[in-house]
């Protein structure tokens, strides 16, 4: 085996400053997003004298979650912009090659510790994958949050646009949940990406961490997906 020193690296330019800001901001979002949702779905109790306002208020959590909500859509729409301007943001997943599923198995072996190694890739095909799942989440959690925020004022511009919705489902109470179990089920998938992410870091030496700050991999292997870029 030879020495680190001696491995030679070659620098993938893989994520554009537009994914590396907007993934911060959503990162936040989502954290404030998830707590906030919970007090809104489950108040604390406010032992003082009513009236009052403090930082347990409903009016003040509801503005946080409202705040964030639409900075969080702008971040999304801004992510979209930048999936279409740079490339490295296109690693997506191609389920119209066939070689993706057989690619996808291998790398959740050895996610599970079942298999030693995987190919090697700039964005795996379980990471592709499960970022489209994703989004896919995200859509739901804007187009049912929307519906039943803007059941406030439903004959304005939000309820024609997003009154819809809560048609589809059945009722603003089940927009309601399935806001809810998505929104958990976005926090699991934060669960499992961390752990992907740390163990690529740890484990393989893959620069998942730090290229989310650079947007920049060093690998000593030329990746699968290399020819994505060009």
């Amino acid at each position: 085996m030879k020495p680190f020193k001696d491995v030679k690296v070659k620098e993938y330019k893989v994520f554009s400053p537009f994914l590396r800001i907007f993934h911060w901001i959503m990162v936040v979002s989502i954290v404030v997003l998830f707590v906030t949702g919970l007090l809104i779905t489950k108040p604390m109790n406010v032992t003082t004298t009513e009236p009052t306002y403090t930082i347990f208020s409903m009016d003040l959590i509801r503005d946080i979650h409202f705040l964030f909500a639409f900075i969080f859509c702008a971040s999304f729409i801004l992510r979209i912009y930048g999936f279409i301007i740079n490339k490295g943001d296109r690693l997506f997943p191609r389920f119209w090659e066939g070689h993706f599923y057989p690619e996808t198995v291998e790398v959740a072996l050895h996610y599970m510790l079942i298999k030693p190694h995987h190919s090697p890739f700039l964005r795996n095909p379980l990471a592709r994958g499960s970022y489209a799942a994703l989004y896919a989440m995200v859509v739901i959690e804007i187009l049912t949050g929307f519906a039943m925020y803007c059941m406030a004022n439903p004959n304005g511009t939000g309820g024609m646009l997003f009154g819809w919705v809560n048609m589809i489902v059945g009722s603003e109470m089940m927009a309601h949940y399935i806001h809810h179990y998505v929104a958990w089920a976005i926090i699991l998938f934060a669960i499992g990406h961390m752990y992907m992410v740390f163990r690529a870091d740890f484990m393989e030496g893959e620069g998942e961490v730090s290229s989310m700050f650079s947007g920049k991999k060093f690998l000593p292997h030329t990746p699968k997906d290399a020819n994505e870029l060009e």
